[in-house]
């Protein structure tokens, strides 16, 4: 198992050195946050670490403070001892509080709130530099249009089910509009919006409400998703669609023979809309004993084409032509993209919150899973690795800022509470609750860690089981 896993990570070394950098890069920018923040009011900073535990590095500045990179790779932590005690996280500070003058409430809430000011900062300035090179797009993922109704599906142990999309009447063509009473604008939020959905009926069945535009009408419906795969995530059957423009026809190919043309719009085979490159190939393999019609759309004229009967073709043989699905760059708001990146974080929160939710902690990533989805973002360019990014520091705003001891969030609820009480909670109560706390989350982080590895490797062997199933395929005519 881990020899194929640590086989995939140093393949791609420059891909895992850039996810690491950017990880790495999103911590220390949290942590200068606090850093700055606590310097200009004046508090005492005692020890600056990316990481926990034992330094690999360190050195004494001038300013006296301990900069140093240490061994756990879980986060980093700003020692602060005027502000909280968090030796079993930070180590024990070697500093006298008692002369050291008291910290205002509002220094406290300033510096403890600065590290997510400064990741979402950071969020934004990428952004920026996101919108002014461009987020790439195709057709498939900037559409809510479905392009494919599946019949079946396959459930999360093996056994086949009839689609709950085509149950509740769904077809090809219909735009889905809003999932659960949120309104989609890609298929990435339709994705998301069905997996993260808690829905269920008044007999606990899982349910989600989907409305959809079919030939300028709105039409609800309400199905019954099905859990599917390994992870078990809610599904219905469905998948996006767009128009598709021939973009490459092969010389003397079946393609070529019916008469298709570059630059030519599939609009439909016989009456079936083709949306999706993957309908066509189905249609064309089941209707293969008889002659099929084409219509595409030429310089703005419907046409019709006929396709011979193919009886002796093969499902893997090539029909001889290629579909563009429109890949250009956009150039969204930099308050889009980020805004977009707040409500995914807020809702996915909520899912792991909601007893009705279908995503457990077994569904959440730790440190692996972030570098691997980091990894793949940056093997896919460097756009996707700032996209990526900009989610990362956005995550580790909100999370950060949650009410949690060890988090900021925590301290903030601690400093406010004693600032209600008119004292400050006992010392031993506030070191009990973050040594419980600590010891949850690196329990968490490690339950996590295991799934995060889990998938890796399975991804991993899926991948090359499929590359070796393409090498063993006899090439096609």
């Amino acid at each position: 198992m881990f020899p194929n896993l640590l086989s995939s990570v140093f393949s791609n070394a420059w891909t895992f050195a850039l996810a690491l950098l950017l990880l790495g890069l999103s911590i220390f920018v949290h942590e200068l946050g606090h850093f700055l923040a606590a310097r200009r009011r004046g508090v005492k900073v005692e020890r600056f670490s990316i990481g926990f535990g034992p330094a690999i590095w360190s050195r004494r500045g001038r300013d006296g403070v301990e900069y140093r990179i240490s061994w756990i790779p879980l986060g980093g932590y700003v020692l602060l001892p005027q502000l909280a005690d968090l030796g079993a996280v930070e180590g024990q500070s070697e500093v006298d509080i008692s002369k050291l003058p008291p910290v205002s409430y509002a220094t406290k809430m300033i510096v403890f709130v600065a590290g997510a000011a400064f990741n979402t900062l950071f969020a934004f300035v990428l952004a920026c530099v996101l919108t002014g090179i461009g987020v790439p797009e195709n057709g498939l993922t900037a559409t809510t249009r479905i392009g494919y109704v599946a019949p079946t599906i396959e459930l999360a142990d093996g056994t086949k089910a009839p689609s709950p999309a085509l149950q509740a009447g769904l077809r090809i063509g219909d735009t889905v509009r809003t999932i659960d009473g949120h309104g989609v604008k890609d298929w990435n939020e339709v994705q998301f919006s069905l997996k993260l959905g808690d829905g269920h009926t008044d007999t606990g069945e899982r349910r989600v409400l989907i409305t959809a535009e079919r030939d300028g009408r709105l039409i609800d419906f309400s199905l019954q998703p099905q859990l599917v795969g390994e992870e078990k995530e809610r599904k219905i059957g469905i998948a996006p669609g767009c128009e598709l423009f021939v973009l490459q026809i092969d010389p003397g190919s079946p393609a070529e023979q019916a008469g298709f043309q570059k630059g030519d719009e599939l609009l439909r085979l016989d009456e079936t809309l083709t949306l999706l490159p993957e309908v066509v190939q189905e249609h064309l393999d089941t209707a293969r004993a008889r002659p099929v019609i084409a219509h595409v759309l030429r310089a703005g004229v419907e046409r019709s084409l006929t396709i011979p009967a193919r009886p002796a073709a093969k499902p893997t043989d090539n029909f001889g032509f290629g579909f563009a699905t429109g890949l250009r760059l956009t150039h969204p708001s930099p308050f889009t993209l980020l805004a977009d990146q707040v409500k995914l974080t807020f809702r996915s929160l909520w899912s792991f919150l909601s007893p009705h939710s279908d995503i457990g902690l077994s569904k959440a990533s730790g440190v692996v899973g972030i570098l691997r989805v980091f990894q793949s973002a940056a093997e896919a360019g460097i756009r996707a690795a700032l996209f990526i990014t900009i989610l990362v520091n956005v995550n580790l705003a909100i999370c950060n800022l949650l009410p949690i001891p060890v988090l900021d969030g925590g301290q903030m609820l601690f400093a406010t509470v004693g600032r209600l009480r008119g004292r400050s909670l006992p010392v031993n109560f506030i070191i009990m609750a973050q040594s419980v706390c600590f010891v949850l989350l690196i329990s968490f982080i490690l339950y996590v860690g295991f799934f995060d590895v889990r998938r890796w490797v399975r991804d991993v062997q899926a991948d090359r089981a499929e590359a070796a199933a393409h090498a063993a395929a006899p090439a096609k005519p």
